[in-house]
């Protein structure tokens, strides 16, 4: 457990750091560790390893995308808001795709108030709440991606995209533009266990934005410049998806502030 760990959460950045690292180890350990957090949970072996008055285990999730499955803290207050107590106590009388789902839920809960307990800490203003809220809100639940309702929703996504980038453009020249897939918006395809997958991992694996310099995040808008050929998220460049559909060429605000070379 974290025990006396001090926390120095400062900016909106800093606590949505925390918020991904703590929910990608709970995701982990709900996905790709399932058997292992299972095993754990197991009331055969809790009688061995704790007292039988001692069995109402929490799951844990550490920003370092560490987990581990223990007793609650013993202060009180403790030094964080706790998770769900007695997730054991369940296991055996559930389906197990059930009881993973409401553990999920359950630690959905817990990463919000963990974040937003860091934000009343330091004092974050209504904008920052709000930001950082958006900023959570933009990822699938530990939930939805446990269930599966995640990839299918970022397949249904995708497909829409896909439906809309495929119509070529053409220039005031007459001539056809590359298609929309390499210059209009596209959205990620879905979100598995360890974090994302790209829609297209050939043309946008390793691309990042060239306005704030981070990756993809599921679901956000994302646009290529027709002249520089370097992608940004929607936001960072004040477009929408709507207006994109209108655009035949789009010039990112670099390239539109170069000034125009004088024909020959």
């Amino acid at each position: 457990m974290e025990g006396s760990v001090v926390y120095n959460h400062r900016t909106v950045e800093e606590v949505f750091s925390d918020f991904k690292g703590r929910r990608t180890s709970i995701i982990n350990a709900l996905t790709t560790d399932v058997q292992h957090f299972f095993q754990q949970c197991d009331p055969v072996d809790l009688h061995e390893l704790y007292d039988t008055d001692k069995e109402n285990l929490c799951l844990y999730g550490f920003p370092t995308e560490h987990w581990e499955v223990n007793l609650p803290a013993e202060e009180v207050p403790p030094e964080l808001p706790e998770p769900v107590l007695g997730i054991n106590f369940a296991r055996d009388g559930m389906q197990q795709k059930d009881w993973l789902t409401l553990v999920a839920v359950h630690s959905d809960a817990w990463l919000l108030s963990v974040a937003f307990y860091f934000g009343a800490k330091f004092g974050f203003d209504k904008a920052d709440r709000k930001r950082l809220f958006t900023m959570i809100n933009d990822l699938p639940t530990i939930s939805e991606v446990v269930s599966g309702l995640a990839k299918k929703q970022g397949k249904e996504k995708s497909s829409v995209s896909n439906h809309s980038s495929n119509k070529p453009k053409s220039n005031s020249k007459g001539g056809s533009e590359p298609q929309a897939k390499n210059s209009r918006a596209v959205q990620l395809k879905d979100e598995d266990e360890n974090g994302f997958e790209e829609e297209d991992e050939e043309d946008h694996g390793e691309t990042q934005c060239g306005a704030c310099g981070e990756n993809y995040i599921t679901g956000q808008f994302w646009i290529c410049c027709d002249v520089c050929g370097r992608w940004f998220h929607g936001k960072c460049v004040k477009i929408t998806q709507a207006r994109a559909d209108h655009i035949k060429i789009y010039k990112c605000p670099s390239c539109s502030h170069k000034r125009s070379r004088p024909l020959p």
